[in-house]
């Protein structure tokens, strides 16, 4: 029997695709290890969104290699779609595999196929295989592929395809899959999930499939990252009405100074992202509200890197992912004047982490002596010993609770801050499972 590492870096759209590609393999023999010494296949599913993870990539494999010189060692994700010629003149892969090939890396193992990567822009349906055993307490249910959108720094679209969407059967068929697998969460995810249906002909938009999604037996359901262009007055209305939606929010907003946002090729503006998360405020009880940021992009001067330092400060953000830009070769930005130096874009990114830090802290004070639904995990803290779970508005809490209540929804009452400042106390408040 074979066997196989699986090592995942990047988005979550990514570690859905690795708990797909691990499937396969052991559909096919295939065994799964963790101790890279006795594997015979090293399977890298990587990220390419920055130099940074480029590099990681290229570190994981050569750590591989090192630990067990005879293990074949297999790039795929979006380095290998978009690196694909470079990965075969260098030769630090043995198996070079594209993102839409995935499916097919048993057969390709099999057949000592060493190079399997397509054009990604031919690819016109969505292709992913359904799982039925996930590792997790929250299932992530991939809803489409690709994106449609040219932002200037942005070279996913080249390592994913134009915009792709799952069917509603399909969709629907594996979120009762895991109902059956006794799982009550599940998270909607994909590379642009605002833009699905639209490859539909048919006016589909992501309510559409919400409101099928309603009708499953699934407790809660959560949404990936969306941009506030795509969070219409119709769309937070119904998922205000819904019992089973968590209000947690994460916005792939970048900037907020309205020069930077045309440069970047962003179809919105500072005022309409201001709006859309005082909407969400409006209509949701204590919602968690994340975002994405870009600190330094070409062009940005320290007047604009203010504008969005002040707007942020005034907005109701729960936390920021901050990242300082990274410079993509074949991106529009790449080629913009005035590129801003990496000490200036890492301090600024520092300065906006420090705000999120605070922000983060204010929502958690925010959330306590209040009562909040919970998913209570299979496992405890080690130091603590408590019980891990989850609010519906995405806190980490730790419960002094019995083993009967793993795997169940609990109301909890939150009591107060943990030692650690970035998880929340809490007593189940209702003993009877909801």
């Amino acid at each position: 029997m074979k066997k196989f590492v699986i090592k995942t870096l990047g988005c979550k759209t990514n570690q859905i695709e690795s708990a797909m590609i691990a499937e396969i393999l052991n559909n096919a023999g295939f065994i799964e290890t963790h101790n890279i010494s006795e594997a015979d296949y090293y399977i890298l599913n990587s990220c390419s969104v920055t130099h940074t993870a480029d590099k990681k990539n290229l570190s994981f494999l050569r750590r591989a290699k090192k630990e067990n010189p005879i293990i074949k060692t297999i790039l795929t994700g979006c380095m290998a779609q978009l690196e694909k010629d470079n990965i075969l003149k260098s030769k630090i892969s043995d198996f070079v595999i594209g993102n839409n090939e995935k499916n097919q890396i048993a057969d390709l193992i099999n057949k000592n196929e060493y190079f399997a990567v397509n054009d990604i822009f031919l690819q016109e349906k969505f292709n992913f295989n359904k799982i039925h055993n996930p590792q997790r307490t929250r299932a992530s249910v991939k809803i489409q592929d690709g994106c449609n959108n040219r932002c200037t720094y942005c070279t996913i679209p080249y390592a994913r395809g134009k915009n792709r969407s799952n069917s509603v059967k399909n969709i629907i068929e594996q979120i009762n899959i895991y109902t059956n697998e006794n799982f009550k969460e599940i998270v909607l995810t994909g590379i642009h999930i605002g833009q699905w249906g639209y490859d539909f002909n048919d006016n589909s938009s992501l309510k559409n499939l919400l409101e099928e999604i309603e009708k499953t037996d699934i407790k809660r359901y959560r949404l990936g990252s969306l941009n506030p262009s795509e969070i219409s007055d119709e769309l937070i209305n119904f998922l205000a009405k819904s019992n089973k939606f968590c209000p947690h929010f994460h916005l792939s907003l970048q900037s907020l100074c309205n020069k930077t946002l045309k440069n970047m090729n962003r179809f919105y503006t500072e005022m309409q992202i201001k709006e859309v998360i005082d909407k969400i405020n409006e209509n949701f009880p204590l919602p968690f509200i994340g975002c994405d940021i870009i600190t330094g992009f070409p062009g940005e001067t320290s007047e604009d890197f203010e504008i969005t330092l002040n707007n942020l400060s005034r907005l109701n953000l729960s936390r920021m992912h901050v990242f300082p830009y990274s410079r993509r070769k074949g991106t529009p930005a790449d080629k913009l004047p005035n590129q801003v130096p990496d000490s200036v874009k890492q301090n600024r990114a520092d300065i906006l982490q420090k705000l999120s830090l605070k922000k983060h802290t204010d929502f958690l004070n925010s959330n306590i002596n209040t009562v909040n639904e919970v998913i209570i995990e299979n496992k405890r803290d080690k130091k603590t010993n408590f019980l891990k779970g989850t609010t519906k508005n995405y806190i980490n809490v730790l419960i002094k609770a019995d083993d009967c209540l793993k795997e169940s929804i609990q109301n909890v009452l939150i009591t107060g801050f943990c030692e650690d400042k970035t998880k929340l106390s809490a007593e189940i408040y209702r003993k009877s499972e909801i």
